[in-house]
């Protein structure tokens, strides 16, 4: 098959954060081309942010439920393959449903939905349609991670035992959702982001680095979520206790008010033989701790490095590769799925193709987001997934 993959966006319009780094990443490898979207409720401005990306006006639409509609009339040589939604957990589920139901690939920014209910019709509809579903955790893109989790599969750190993970941010600190900050604004609204807010936000992304690097999944959990900002109508700071399969033991925190705090996920993983530790402010570099040897020092882009590591980088040693590179082999991995499939071909189990967060990961995370809220309201009651 000699063209790209073709996607249509849903949301991330002018003034938008997010929709702007999906672009990016998209269009790094040079494998997937936007052609149409949907990038605003209001459908004025969902053209106008069309027309600075030099989309052609027909494909340019008011509504996501127009674009869907639209497209699949269209040939097949000229119609999208996947959407790719970009826009508050609210409006999440909706266009992704409709697009399964015609017939259409989807890549969602996470939470995959507003709720758990949700997330399990989702489900339904993923393997009813037999259609791809995407979800940008896009920390699980980073070379070292993947290193993380082989060596982890490996059983080069022994069983695992405990996991430490944690997301601190500072730019809640304040209350700046009530001066009109848009990303502040509809990620503190119970009505478009859902029952959590920090936890929802940026826990998530703790829980599913955790779950993606040991391979174990977070059976029960302890919560104990907390509003700091007078005003804030949904929780700015989280801390959980964590119980995996196997016995393994965690501790996640996230905040989004420790002052001076960036996006510092990282996350630390001890088993009988040994450990590791990565931190995203540093993600070329990862600590590897034995319990009879010298800590090593790994660092991206080096030969001692696995296979999966090697596919996800891009530059040489020394040269940095960051956010925006993890989040491009997601599309990557998603596009080249849809290309296998396209093309008719089977991969193999430990193709690089399949390594990217699926619609089981997106029932986790709610789940996980509907146990902590459920624990927390019990004070700290030891409280199972609901998955």
């Amino acid at each position: 098959m000699s063209r790209k993959i073709r996607y249509g966006m849903v949301g991330g319009g002018r003034g938008a954060f997010i929709g702007a780094v999906h672009r990016i990443a998209a269009a790094m490898d040079q494998q997937i081309e936007l052609v149409c979207g949907a990038f605003s409720s209001d459908p004025e401005r969902s053209r106008a942010s069309g027309a600075d990306l030099f989309l052609e006006p027909e494909r340019c639409y008011g509504t996501f439920e127009e674009m869907i509609k639209t497209e699949a009339w269209l040939p097949e040589g000229e119609r999208m393959d996947f959407i790719a939604i970009v826009t508050p957990n609210h409006m999440h589920f909706p266009p992704a449903k409709m697009a399964l139901e015609q017939g259409f690939h989807v890549l969602s920014d996470k939470p995959a939905t507003f709720n758990l209910a949700q997330a399990k019709k989702l489900a339904e509809l993923v393997k009813k349609s037999g259609l791809l579903y995407g979800l940008t955790h896009n920390y699980t893109g980073y070379p070292l991670v993947k290193e993380a989790r082989d060596m982890i599969r490996a059983g080069k750190l022994g069983r695992i035992r405990k996991v430490v993970v944690e997301y601190p941010q500072g730019w809640l600190a304040t209350r700046i959702e009530a001066t009109g900050q848009k990303q502040a604004g509809w990620r503190t609204d119970p009505k478009r982001s859902g029952a959590a807010g920090s936890m929802g936000d940026i826990g998530t992304h703790a829980e599913n680095l955790a779950e993606y690097i040991t391979g174990l999944q977070i059976e029960e959990l302890a919560a104990d979520i907390t509003t700091f900002v007078k005003g804030r109508k949904l929780d700015d700071d989280g801390n959980v206790l964590l119980r995996f399969q196997g016995g393994a033991k965690g501790v996640l925190h996230c905040s989004q008010i420790s002052i001076g705090e960036e996006n510092n996920i990282n996350i630390r993983v001890y088993g009988e033989k040994g450990g590791i530790e990565w931190h995203q402010k540093e993600p070329n570099t990862m600590l590897v701790k034995w319990l009879d040897q010298p800590m090593q020092v790994y660092r991206t882009a080096n030969g001692y490095l696995g296979a999966n590591a090697k596919a996800a980088t891009r530059t040489p040693p020394a040269h940095p590769e960051g956010y925006l590179e993890a989040f491009a082999n997601i599309y990557k991995n998603f596009a080249n799925h849809i290309r296998a499939r396209l093309e008719g071909r089977k991969l193999a189990k430990d193709d690089p193709a399949l390594d990217y967060p699926k619609v089981e990961d997106a029932v986790r995370g709610m789940a996980f987001i509907e146990a902590v809220v459920k624990s927390s309201k019990k004070n700290a009651a030891w409280t199972k997934l609901d998955v």
